[in-house]
């Protein structure tokens, strides 16, 4: 019997190093990733005002993303219809390697872009049919034509195409 207490006690104590060895170990671990704490990196602002190039939204996983794509040398930005025209041409090769798409088919363009003059609005007048645009394709061109004509805002826009006409819809992400 005390044999059999003393085994106990024995692997009690074995069992003890070993949660504690262990316990230790796992703190130096944990503890040792050399990640310090830091204050507030700040950034400078965002630039603004217009910039020399084309905003388009193509697709990243499925969602729109915005493109800034230099596309000329000088200051300014490209017109909504050399934007457009870019939206239809489709991604470049360096920014479908980066996984981007889109579902503009290229005969919608040249296109023709008209802000309205009675209400709050933009016209956009296609060469190609518009009606069997996918709602995503349909945002694409919504969402480049507002960010080229204001760069902000969700003003409506129109699409109107050898076809018909699409009612008038603001971006989705604006």
């Amino acid at each position: 019997m005390i044999r059999a207490c003393r085994r106990r006690t024995a692997l009690r104590r074995r069992v003890a190093r070993t949660l504690l060895a262990g316990g230790l170990l796992l703190t130096l671990f944990t503890a040792g990733c050399g990640v310090r704490p830091s204050d507030v990196i700040t950034g400078r602002a965002a630039v603004t005002g217009p910039s020399a190039g084309a905003g388009l939204y193509l697709i990243s996983h499925g969602e729109l993303a915005l493109v800034l794509r230099a596309t000329k040398p000088g200051p300014g930005p490209s017109s909504p219809t050399e934007t457009l025209a870019l939206l239809a041409a489709g991604p470049t090769p360096s920014e479908r390697s980066a996984g981007l798409s889109s579902e503009v088919p290229p005969g919608v363009a040249p296109a023709q872009v008209t802000p309205s003059v009675d209400e709050p609005g933009i016209t956009v007048t296609m060469s190609g049919a518009v009606l069997p645009l996918s709602t995503v394709a349909a945002n694409q061109i919504i969402c480049t034509v507002v960010f080229a004509v204001s760069g902000q805002g969700s003003a409506p826009v129109t699409i109107v195409g050898s076809d018909g006409t699409r009612p008038p819809w603001p971006c989705p992400l604006e």
